[in-house]
């Protein structure tokens, strides 16, 4: 038989708990709820998060002022390797380190400089002066003989007069060196071009950069209150968070309390519905089987008068003289008496006695509201812990103090105003500078394009004259040739020889000022600054002046050098570890939220729940139970009953004793007897129908119930004992379990709470001492400072110098293979004898020495 269905709460929703096992087989029932409950108990007690899961992660919004200088980095091209070997060159040209004792007398006082000692420092651009001004001098001054020997006497670069055997070889030389001297000067007219544009683009935003780098330090401390301030006003985030789940807190731990015991609790409800099917079938049948006992007395009286009466009868008629063939049936009609004697049996009056009014509750509707009842537990538990939840929000509700006063107790920095003065003045004075540095930048740009211009077109000259050279030296063959190809290609070299000549002072002079700069810049600062030798000249005492003492104007702490100091904020060091604040400040101290943890733990040691109403069984139930257990229903002598449920009702077949006399009947010669035997073979199916039949069905009625209870009832008691021993048990275990089961979702619920505030302490930290009271912006000035000075502005600067040097040098041997080479594009004077006279002939005309008709 099949129990009813168990409906779990709403909001839990389980399938359906059928019973067919525990309705046949209550004996197995035991067992099985004993090992449930061992399991439900350790389940009760295990520590498990999975219900509530870890915190989510909480996005929070950066209070800092726009992000600081973003790190300046040039990134990697193809002039890097071009910019390599220009340093190595300054290098070689400076490799004294950085002048200290000159410098310091430079900005301390101008005027003691002697004159002598910068000479010396600068040894190698003294020499690379000389040989400029060597270059400004000869190239000119032999551009100008040139031009005056080709004017007035046309011999300079004029033509080969005779040919001879190494002609071609010579002039193959000279176009070769010719033309790897083009394809020299082509190269670095290129690489001058593109790196003076570089130098051009990047000054505009390198000079824009200087006031935005000036202006993101002012606020370096003064801004830090405002932006703690609005770091504090984001512990809302955190606390919206843990509120939002306190509105759920008490129904999530009713339904984790309700998972964790419903197998348990489902499990006994089944068991009690099992048992109390099983008490209703075992009362009924016993009820069953007194009732039949009753009819059986009675009926068994009735029959064994009935039974004498037709014993004595059919003696007598089959004791009669004329009686044919009757000795045998006589015998059988000895044998008709009866054979179960149900006086004998066990009687049950005391137990049905014991049983009376049982069973008085109705365990189908009781279980019904016991699973009711605990399915409706979640609700419970959001009822009674209300109040509670609400103080919770109290108490998450308040702000720890430590951040209410973080703001406001941040030391001032003693320097503030003279750092912020200072930048202001040192911001507004660039300004002019600066836009004068970019208009002469622009004045640089324009005649570094025009002298790139006039190399480019010495190189145009000179592939256009050798290609033509080379075209009338391949036509030089055919008589009707005139030679015109071959010297305009002369001509055009020598255009391109006299660009040389114009501009090579222009370029020199280009050369020498921008590499003077530049290279200065690079060996005095650069090199000095990525070194670290220019911190140190800064950090020694005496090397500056008084009004230039930078730790002062810093506001540095008294044992913090410059250099340390830009090594400390480059690793992250926050503003109260380097600077001379008014007071120490530790930042720890204000994000220490113990104290509102502890609050908050305390308060959830207040929640409970109380399962005291979940019954499980009634008091009706359980004095049904007990009347069972006490019955001795078990104790009937059910094999008594089996004794005489085994014996026929009669001894005699009644119905096979009526077949015989009827067949006796047929067989007297006496007609008159043989209607008697007749007539008493009909009374005896009658007898049969009435009385013996009847009370047969009463004994297979009293077999199914005496059977039934024979099989179930030993075990039914013992199983009575065992549930009634485990609801008394589970019902005083439940609070318990309840209990331990709150303690740890209360456990996991307040670590997932505090994750989200230790996530809140993470971002404070790392907000304040990375991005709002760092020292970062200090050490990411002066790298940027770096980047924009030496690696966007220097280098391209520099290796545009360099590529112009290239050029300009390399117009010397231009010029000389140029001019060599177009006196191999010119005719060629051969010198031809006569018998009267000696002509020049521009063509050799053969002579003809016979004509033959």
């Amino acid at each position: 038989m099949a129990g009813p269905a168990f409906l779990p709460h709403s909001l839990l929703p389980e399938p359906h708990i059928r019973l067919p096992l525990m309705a046949s087989e209550p004996g197995l029932l035991a067992p099985l709820l004993g090992l449930m409950l061992s399991l439900s108990l350790r389940g009760a007690q295990a520590v498990d998060c999975g219900s509530l899961g870890p915190a989510s992660r909480l996005t929070f919004t950066p209070t800092a002022r726009d992000p600081w200088l973003a790190p300046r980095i040039r990134a990697p091209g193809p002039l890097d390797h071009l910019y390599g070997t220009v340093r190595r060159f300054l290098s070689a040209v400076q490799p004294k380190p950085f002048p200290t004792e000159l410098a310091r007398a430079l900005l301390k006082e101008p005027a003691s400089v002697k004159v002598d000692e910068v000479v010396r420092y600068e040894a190698g651009y003294v020499v690379c002066a000389v040989i400029a001004g060597l270059y400004l001098l000869v190239v000119p001054t032999a551009g100008l003989c040139f031009c005056c020997c080709r004017g007035r006497r046309r011999r300079c670069g004029g033509r080969v007069k005779t040919e001879h055997k190494e002609m071609a070889c010579e002039r193959g030389t000279l176009m070769t060196f010719l033309l790897l001297t083009t394809l020299v000067l082509l190269i670095g007219v290129v690489c001058a071009l593109v790196t003076n544009q570089r130098v051009h683009e990047q000054m505009g935003p390198s000079a824009e950069a200087v006031p935005e780098i000036l202006l993101s330090l002012r606020g370096l401390v003064s801004d830090v209150p405002q932006e703690l301030q609005a770091v504090a006003q984001q512990f809302s985030l955190p606390q919206k968070r843990v509120l939002k789940d306190l509105d759920g807190v008490a129904q999530s731990i009713g339904s984790t309390i309700h998972t964790q015991l419903r197998s348990t609790v489902y499990e006994m409800l089944a068991s009690l519905l099992s048992l109390g099917h099983a008490l209703q079938v075992s009362v009924d049948h016993l009820r069953a089987l007194n009732t039949t006992l009753v009819e059986l007395w009675e009926g068994q009286q009735e029959l064994d008068q009935a039974v004498r009466a037709h014993r004595e009868h059919l003696r007598d008629l089959l004791q009669e003289p004329g009686c044919q063939g009757c000795v045998e049936t006589l015998s059988r009609v000895h044998g008709l008496e009866l054979s179960a004697d149900f006086s004998q049996v066990p009687q049950v009056d005391d137990v049905l006695h014991r049983l009376k009014g049982v069973p008085e509750a109705n365990f189908s509707s009781m279980v019904q509201e016991e699973n009711s009842t605990f399915n409706s537990l979640p609700l419970l538990a959001s009822l009674q812990m209300a109040d509670v939840v609400t103080e919770l929000k109290k108490v998450v509700a308040q702000q720890p103090g430590g951040l209410k006063t973080m703001a406001k107790v941040f030391p001032n920095w003693e320097a503030a105003s003279r750092w912020s003065q200072a930048l202001e003045k040192v911001e507004n004075s660039s300004r002019p500078y600066l836009k004068e540095v970019q208009r002469y930048e622009k004045y640089r740009w324009i005649v570094g394009c025009v002298l790139c211009s006039a190399v480019l077109l010495v190189v145009v000259c000179n592939l256009v004259g050798l290609n033509l050279g080379i075209w009338g030296l391949s036509a030089r063959e055919h008589p009707s040739h005139l030679e015109a190809k071959g010297r305009a290609g002369a001509r055009i070299l020598m255009v391109g020889v006299g660009l040389s000549f114009l501009f090579a002072g222009p370029l020199i002079l280009l050369v020498f000022s921008t590499f003077l700069v530049g290279g200065n810049v690079q060996t005095l600062v650069c090199q000095s600054w990525k070194s670290g030798a220019l911190y140190e000249f800064v950090d020694t005492p005496g090397n500056l002046p008084s009004s230039m003492n930078l730790p002062h104007l810093l506001g540095l702490k008294k044992n913090i050098s410059i250099l340390l100091a830009y090594q400390q904020c480059r690793k992250g060091a926050s503003l109260w570890k380097v600077l001379q604040l008014n007071d120490s400040y530790d930042l720890e101290k204000y994000l220490d939220m113990s104290q509102y943890m502890a609050n908050l733990e305390q308060e959830l040691q207040n929640l409970t729940v109380d399962v005291k109403n979940l019954d499980l069984l009634s008091p009706a139930g359980h004095r049904d139970l007990r009347a069972l257990q006490s019955s001795g229903l078990g104790n009937i002598h059910y094999p008594g009953f089996l004794i005489q449920i085994q014996k026929p009702v009669v001894n005699t077949s009644v119905e096979q004793l009526a077949h015989e006399l009827e067949g006796l009947a047929h067989s007297q010669a006496d007609s008159v007897l043989g209607k008697q035997l007749q007539q008493e073979a009909q009374g005896l199916r009658n007898f049969y129908q009435e009385k013996v039949l009847p009370q047969q069905r009463l004994v297979a009625k009293l077999n199914i119930s005496v059977r039934a209870l024979a099989f179930s009832a030993p075990r039914l008691q013992l199983e009575t004992s065992g549930v009634l021993d485990r609801v008394t048990h589970l019902k005083g275990e439940l609070p318990a379990w309840a209990a331990q089961i709150l303690k740890n979702e209360s456990e996991c619920f307040l670590t997932r709470e505090m994750g989200y505030f230790s996530q809140y302490v993470t971002w404070v930290r790392e907000e304040v001492t990375q991005h709002i009271a760092t020292c970062q912006p200090l050490s990411g000035a002066l790298d940027n400072g770096r980047v924009i000075l030496c690696d966007m502005m220097a280098d391209p600067w520099n290796a545009s110098w360099f590529c112009l040097a290239w050029c300009t040098f390399f117009l010397v041997p231009s010029i000389i293979f140029a001019i060599k080479t177009s006196k191999y594009f010119h005719p060629i004077w051969k010198r031809l004898s006569s018998s009267s006279s000696e002509e020049t002939q521009l063509f050799h005309i053969p002579r003809v020495t016979s004509l033959k008709l």
